[in-house]
């Protein structure tokens, strides 16, 4: 996982966060949110809210050890009894996946938040209530040992998986935010830069394909796209019989994507048309369209 230090990922989720609040501070909660139409302003609101909250709790379940059998259990009270009680080890997101097509990630040990739940019924009082989901998270991440193994759908990752995730998240959600209540959105370039890094990390993590099929569709002959933003290194991406990969890189590409790199981000996201673009668009449209998570 190549990311920013785990304190940049800090600021960036409170700067995306708070920015997020004050755009839907003054907002519709039943207005339709243009990227993500079966959505009214407070699903969305409600979305971001929960997750990091859910997030929170995902890295909280890590870190608790589970219960300890007892011979009133009907067990003997043995060092084999108490591991035969545990929760099985997460597998390792670096193992090679499954050769029988079934999903290797388990399930989620905790059910997916109502995005409603907790959330408070005036805009006013949202921007502090994602403030406190965000902050709980950090707190989290920072007690957590930072090798901890944490559930996610790709195999057992570090507490530090979930906070990148959930700024990441936020970050594009913010976008959908102040469209919908418009109001200017702004991110920093190293934050953006990350975004799009994170982005291609999960489409050719080992495994994901058993958790989104549709990635399948990502295999390829040697196709190759590239991402060029404006004043820093740009990134390749090469469809390969065995899914997708990417690098660093200003290689030469069959479609190449320009421009600023939050533009080059929203783009990636499917949030904004390209203005800058050059090559073949079917491949561009075709990567896009399968890589929505």
């Amino acid at each position: 996982m190549t990311t920013l230090e785990p304190d940049r990922l800090v600021e960036g989720l409170r700067e995306q966060t708070a920015a997020f609040g004050r755009a839907v501070a003054g907002g519709d909660p039943e207005a339709k949110v243009p990227a993500c139409p079966q959505w009214r302003l407070r699903d969305l609101v409600g979305h971001v809210g929960q997750a990091t909250r859910w997030a929170a709790g995902l890295i909280r379940a890590a870190s608790t050890p589970p219960p300890l059998s007892h011979p009133a259990d009907g067990l003997p009270d043995s060092g084999q009894a108490r591991a035969a009680s545990a929760s099985p080890p997460l597998p390792d997101p670096l193992d090679d996946p499954p050769s029988n097509g079934q999903a290797r990630a388990t399930r989620a040990p905790l059910p997916v938040p109502d995005p409603h739940d907790g959330l408070p019924g005036s805009p006013a009082a949202w921007g502090a209530w994602l403030r406190d989901g965000a902050e709980e998270l950090i707190a989290a991440v920072r007690s957590a040992a930072p090798d901890a193994p944490v559930w996610s759908f790709t195999g057992a990752v570090p507490p530090a998986f979930w906070l990148r995730r959930m700024f990441c998240e936020t970050a594009v959600h913010h976008h959908d935010a102040a469209t919908t209540t418009g109001v200017a959105y702004a991110i920093a370039d190293d934050l953006a830069a990350d975004v799009i890094t994170e982005a291609l990390e999960l489409v050719t993590a080992p495994g994901v394909e058993a958790f989104k099929p549709e990635l399948a569709a990502l295999r390829g002959r040697g196709e190759r796209l590239a991402v060029r933003a404006d004043g820093m290194p740009g990134w390749l991406i090469t469809r390969t019989p065995g899914g997708p990969r990417w690098e660093r890189s200003d290689t030469e590409a069959d479609v190449v994507v320009s421009g600023p790199v939050a533009e080059c981000m929203l783009v990636l996201a499917r949030r904004v048309p390209p203005r800058r673009v050059g090559g073949d668009l079917a491949l561009l449209r075709h990567w896009l369209g399968h890589t929505a998570f």
